[in-house]
């Protein structure tokens, strides 16, 4: 760059840390749906919008902390796993629980519910951060709904291939574009 002219262009350079709040809950370990809501179930039923909790737990099921990752409306809230991982990956989480709540007392999982479960599910399986259960609490806190306990956390078999030959990136891509001309 010729002397004198200054860079028209700037960049932010930004840092992501983990910060810790207030603490809300003790080291008392997580090893059911229970301990998970005596955790967080009563402050997220006290919500007038629904709230994404991720417990992140140690090997031992000791919660490491909890991440509010997403605060939603009356009746959804929008979950994308890019957040639901960060406080994992940035806390050396050795496992995870979502919790969310139900401000209408009703709960039965939603379709998005099944579906974001699902997901994470799949995503944990990959990244070696299992999710252990999906609880929805609501109401007075009393009842809860568990996926893990109603056995539909079925973790997906992750097989990566081992010789380089047989990978084929570019396969899944030209079987999408052929089912998009059809």
């Amino acid at each position: 760059m010729p002397m004198g002219k200054q860079n028209p262009f700037q960049l932010d350079v930004v840092s992501v840390r983990l910060v810790r709040d207030a603490p809300i809950f003790s080291e008392q370990k997580i090893i059911n749906p229970e301990s998970a809501i005596a955790v967080v179930g009563e402050l997220l039923c006290e919500m007038d919008r629904e709230v994404v909790c991720i417990i992140n737990l140690k090997s031992d099921g000791t919660p490491i902390n909890c991440n509010f990752a997403s605060m939603g409306a009356i009746n959804q809230a929008i979950v994308e796993p890019r957040e639901i991982f960060k406080s994992a990956i940035l806390s050396n989480a050795a496992a995870m629980i979502m919790v969310h709540n139900h401000p209408s007392g009703n709960l039965e999982p939603s379709k998005e519910d099944t579906m974001i479960t699902d997901r994470i599910l799949t995503l944990s399986a990959y990244m070696g951060i299992p999710l252990k259960d999906h609880v929805i609490v609501g109401g007075d806190n009393s009842r809860y709904f568990s996926f893990k306990e109603k056995e539909l956390l079925k973790v997906p078999k992750v097989s990566l291939t081992q010789n380089y030959h047989y990978l084929n990136f570019g396969q899944s891509a030209m079987v999408a574009e052929r089912g998009k001309s059809r």
